[in-house]
């Protein structure tokens, strides 16, 4: 991809790229024994970046809410988040890369037998305020019966505690919490289907443009699957153009 100075400039105004990662998404991104981050949002970070010919550099924020509240702080040119109305006040986004199922994980004092029989009893769900899950769960049947925590590790303080009989999270986090907690389960169907996609802030149309077309490409060549398999996410949670 060649861009001229003045794309690279709009692209990147502090002279590199700054990619805002998310850590309360351990699907997207992680940290090796250094605490040096890994994982498919940093993948695709750098081939951004490597393709536009910029530097790179990380910036960490441990929750999502932390990312999308920083929007109009200048601390990043590009970030990886779900795909939400709310957030798109102020983010403008690609088109989603990869979808990834949001589901209940019940402790073991909860009786119900699936997700819709959660929600019509009227138990208490924790969640992560400011997810992406929570925003979609403020405007669904039950949303009275959320309770929001800071980080998922409060959420699961207080499902093992007994105080909400359920948390939302990400499907695969669920999944791993729940086996290590004898008689907790994921429950069915999925809550909802979360749409992850790149994005950065509001008012960089030019940049917005060159970042938009790149993602639909990578999705095309085949690269944004690579780039899952080699994460361990399957294929085909890859997200194609229409």
């Amino acid at each position: 991809m060649t861009l001229s100075p003045e794309h690279r400039e709009a692209l990147a105004p502090r002279g590199h790229l700054r990619a805002a990662l998310n850590h309360g998404n351990f699907v997207l991104v992680g940290r090796d024994q250094s605490r040096k981050p890994f994982g498919i949002s940093v993948d695709l970070a750098t081939e951004f970046a490597r393709a536009c010919g910029l530097d790179l550099e990380f910036v960490e924020f441990e929750r999502a809410v932390d990312v999308s509240s920083s929007a109009t702080g200048d601390l990043w040119d590009i970030c990886f988040l779900a795909v939400d109305p709310k957030r798109a006040e102020t983010i403008d986004f690609t088109m989603p890369y990869i979808r990834i199922e949001g589901r209940y994980l019940a402790g073991a004092h909860c009786n119900a037998a699936d997700a819709g029989a959660l929600i019509s009893s009227g138990a208490k769900v924790g969640s992560v305020d400011g997810s992406a899950y929570t925003l979609t769960l403020a405007r669904q049947e039950g949303a009275e019966n959320l309770v929001l925590f800071e980080n998922l590790g409060a959420a699961l303080e207080a499902l093992d505690g007994g105080k909400v009989d359920a948390i939302a999270g990400i499907g695969d986090a669920m999944a791993h919490e729940g086996a290590t907690r004898p008689g907790a389960r994921v429950l069915s169907p999925p809550f909802m289907e979360i749409r992850q996609a790149m994005a950065m802030p509001q008012g960089r149309p030019d940049a917005s443009r060159i970042l938009k077309d790149w993602l639909s490409e990578a999705a095309r060549s085949g690269l944004t699957g690579d780039i899952l398999e080699r994460h361990g996410v399957a294929r085909s949670c890859a997200i194609l153009p229409e």
